[in-house]
């Protein structure tokens, strides 16, 4: 028998569960309640085009981000768990609104994403509820430890359904600055620069950018990866100054000749998100298939149309 206590829990949360799903109860073995914290979600474009339809969420436990998640997490649990990215905007801005795209076509392929700042207003630029302003690099650090401790939560959607030891950091332009400066977190499995690298002359940079400096390069420990728009991205310079300067972790560099804004608002997140997509799917899930993305000469990202690499460390 469902007791009291339980019952009333299950009414007090049941218009949120009207829109996300149903109410689960203790059952007779005592097992938590399950309590749906988010607060508004929606669909970007149609899912994704990976085997799990994702969506775009906000979540009162974590309301300075986004998360883009699969909409169906049974299908995650003791044998297959979702990996975790956190993501830093451009500009280091406090909304996600220009990377939807690209950030929901990751997921849809089975990883939680986690975004710095609040879901966007549908048809709004920057940040909807609450959005707007710059960002400091310690909201990623945030977004990986809320996941872990869902992870560890029996109450929460996601308990025992998250890789708490497969974590990736990833940004663009400011937020692949923000990136950096997480990565020596022990955490990480892995790290993804777009459209950016460590300036040569600290504090030359717009402002509330991350102050690194290039010796901050040697206290990366896990494979790195830096997506750039080719030599018309202002970023170009220094990403592969970076990579050049990179010697004892594996290191990929891609470039499109596409310039700093890259193909993130494009369908699915373009060419961008083919290339990210199969890196996660390589370092967080080891996959064989996505490894030959990378792996071999030429690797497969090398005969994408358009695409020049650069690698070391990786056969």
């Amino acid at each position: 028998m469902i007791s009291f206590k339980a019952s009333l829990r299950c009414a007090l949360v049941l218009p949120l569960l009207m829109i996300h799903g149903g109410c689960q109860t203790a059952g007779p073995d005592n097992t938590a309640v399950v309590v749906v914290t988010e607060t508004a979600s929606r669909t970007v474009e149609d899912g994704g085009t990976g085997p799990y339809k994702a969506l775009m969420a906000s979540d009162s436990t974590l309301a300075t981000h986004t998360v883009f998640r699969p909409k169906d997490l049974s299908a995650f649990g003791k044998r297959s768990k979702l990996p975790i990215i956190a993501w830093g905007n451009g500009a280091c801005a406090n909304s996600p609104w220009e990377h939807v795209n690209f950030l929901s076509e990751v997921a849809s392929h089975g990883f939680l994403v986690i975004a710095i700042g609040p879901m966007p207003a549908e048809g709004r630029r920057g940040g909807g509820g609450g959005g707007g302003g710059t960002t400091q690099s310690k909201l990623m650090t945030d977004a990986i430890d809320w996941a872990i401790a869902q992870n560890s939560d029996k109450t929460s959607q996601y308990y025992n359904k998250l890789d708490v030891s497969k974590i990736a950091v990833s940004g663009m332009s400011c937020g692949g600055l923000q990136t950096l400066e997480v990565a020596p977190d022990p955490r990480i499995t892995t790290a993804m620069i777009c459209n950016s690298g460590i300036l040569g002359n600290a504090g030359g940079g717009m402002g509330g950018m991350p102050q690194l400096t290039k010796d901050h390069l040697a206290k990366l420990h896990s494979p790195v990866i830096y997506i750039l728009g080719g030599a018309r991205d202002i970023a170009y310079n220094n990403g592969m100054d970076d990579f050049k300067r990179i010697n004892h972790v594996p290191v990929f560099a891609a470039n499109l000749d596409v310039g700093h804004g890259g193909t993130y608002g494009r369908p699915h997140g373009g060419e961008f998100a083919v290339v990210a997509t199969a890196w996660f799917q390589w370092q967080l899930k080891g996959d064989r298939e996505a490894a030959k993305m990378f792996v071999g000469e030429p690797c497969g990202v090398a005969q994408m149309p358009g695409w020049k690499v650069e690698k070391k460390n990786i056969p």
